[in-house]
């Protein structure tokens, strides 16, 4: 039923299948999805496409989510229009722009804190798994980024919050867009694993205002990386000091 994912554009190639799985009648109203991770390892992509594709498919009244319950197919009856925070921030403005980064150092730091506080053995074996990808992925941009975005959503999980949680979802498309430039500036995806090392050993030593400074610090090399062409070379302030990785 479940055939695997080769597509730039992850979710969209999620959402198809699922969608013909319910015309063909494969699905029916009131089935269960698999579990967010079993789907991904079903699909073969990240559990950021999987939640994205989720989305999708509830803005267009194809599925229900229900917390602690799962994900069901619907009978697409109520298609009521979910505008979502991604595109209310698109209008008017590039996904370039430092509105973003505003927004993220507002809310990351804090998330960061409380994950801290929060967190459960299973974040801390995704978050860890998401570096781990990274770290094999420096010359993979797709990999990278999908792995980038799973990192920064278990933080949002380990929060336990999920207001937050629905927040950074909704905005995982101008994240990614983000992301994708600045893994084009020179040794942008280097920089951001040397600050998400920093971030994952404050949370696992569960001290809220270490994790919060590094996610504090993380955000300033994206602000300079997003300001840095992509054949420059980034501001030298934010480089890590010897210019390797720490483990």
């Amino acid at each position: 039923m479940y055939k695997i994912v080769r597509t730039s554009r992850l979710y969209e190639q999620i959402v198809q299948q699922i969608e013909e799985s319910v015309l063909n009648g494969t699905l029916k109203p009131g089935d269960q999805l698999p579990a967010e991770r079993d789907l991904a390892q079903r699909l073969g992509v990240s559990r950021t496409a999987v939640r994205e594709a989720v989305k999708t498919l509830r803005e267009k009244g194809l599925v229900e989510a229900y917390s602690g319950r799962g994900t069901f197919i619907t009978n697409a009856t109520s298609q009521a229009a979910r505008q979502s925070f991604d595109l209310m921030v698109k209008i008017g403005q590039q996904e370039s722009s430092p509105h973003l980064v505003e927004l993220r150092l507002i809310l990351e730091p804090a998330i960061a804190a409380l994950a801290a506080e929060r967190v459960k053995d299973e974040d801390l074996v995704t978050m860890r798994e998401a570096v781990d990808v990274m770290d094999r992925s420096q010359e993979d941009p797709q990999a990278y980024i999908e792995a980038d975005l799973d990192f920064h959503l278990a933080l949002a999980e380990a929060a336990a919050n999920p207001l937050i949680l629905s927040l950074i979802d909704s905005i995982v498309g101008l994240l990614r867009e983000q992301r994708i430039k600045i893994f084009n500036v020179e040794g942008g995806p280097q920089r951001g694993q040397y600050h998400h090392k920093r971030i994952l050993a404050a949370v696992e030593q569960r001290d809220p205002e270490m994790a919060s400074e590094a996610m504090r610090a993380h955000l300033e090399q994206v602000r300079e990386d997003s300001q840095t062409p992509a054949e420059g070379k980034p501001p030298a302030k934010h480089r890590p000091a010897s210019s390797r990785v720490i483990s």
